[in-house]
């Protein structure tokens, strides 16, 4: 897989990955630095890939929690105005009478 890199250090083929591919390609970047075999240029191009597949993860993972939330919220209360509940504020005043 090529990792090409723009002018600023952006890497564009990020941006379509699935999540799947994105955490592989970012666990074998984390072995190669681990290993310590790279040249210094090499491990810091890593280092800054490995960076951009990890932010592009959190992204995912972020999404998918919020996704999830949102399917499993409760249903906006459906009382009409003005009807009263026992949890609602008004009941949570001190009664000094």
């Amino acid at each position: 897989m090529a990792d090409v890199t723009t002018t600023d250090g952006s890497f564009p083929d990020i941006a379509g990955m699935r999540y799947e591919d994105a955490r592989e390609e970012l666990i074998a970047i984390v072995a190669k630095l681990e290993a310590g075999q790279a040249p210094l240029e090499d491990s810091m191009h890593l280092w800054r890939r490995g960076e951009a597949l990890a932010a592009h993860c959190a992204t995912w993972l972020d999404g998918a929690q919020a996704e999830i939330e949102r399917a499993t919220r409760p249903p906006a209360a459906s009382a009409p105005a003005g009807e009263l509940h026992a949890d609602d504020e008004i009941f949570d005043e001190d009664d000094e009478s």
